[in-house]
């Protein structure tokens, strides 16, 4: 299988938070599953963490090599894919992220229930 990790999933991964459902843990420690980052989850993380919004423990870098998470760059094809997405949610983030999903024909996973009424397959986090 084929995931992508949404902003809270990541850094649960990383906290070892036991917020992580174990589905969602199950397939992340599943070596034969890809597992990939986008930039755009980096992107939020920087913008909340100087607004004094979050606050991340450790190395971000660190951590997806250390998971062996690969990262997923967005392209233009990503950026465009947006106003094509119905507007059920407006967080430019969250939208970014369905969009790479649905192009690249990755399945969520996260904890937003409004990712289920995008056409995109999500596993619960």
């Amino acid at each position: 299988m084929r995931l992508l990790l949404d902003t809270h999933t990541l850094l649960w991964v990383f906290d070892g938070s036991a917020r992580l459902s174990p589905a969602a843990a199950q397939a992340v420690a599943d070596g034969r599953n890809e597992i990939y980052v986008s930039a755009v989850t980096a992107w939020e993380i920087a913008i909340k963490s100087s607004l004094g919004k979050l606050r991340v423990r450790g190395d971000y870098e660190r951590g997806l090599e250390e998971y062996r998470f690969r990262e997923l760059q967005i392209s233009t094809r990503h950026a465009l894919a947006v106003r094509d997405l119905p507007p059920h949610n407006r967080d430019p983030f969250d939208r970014l992220l369905v969009a790479q999903a649905k192009l690249e024909g990755l399945t969520m996973v996260t904890r937003d229930e409004r990712f289920g009424e995008y056409d995109v397959d999500y596993i619960q986090a």
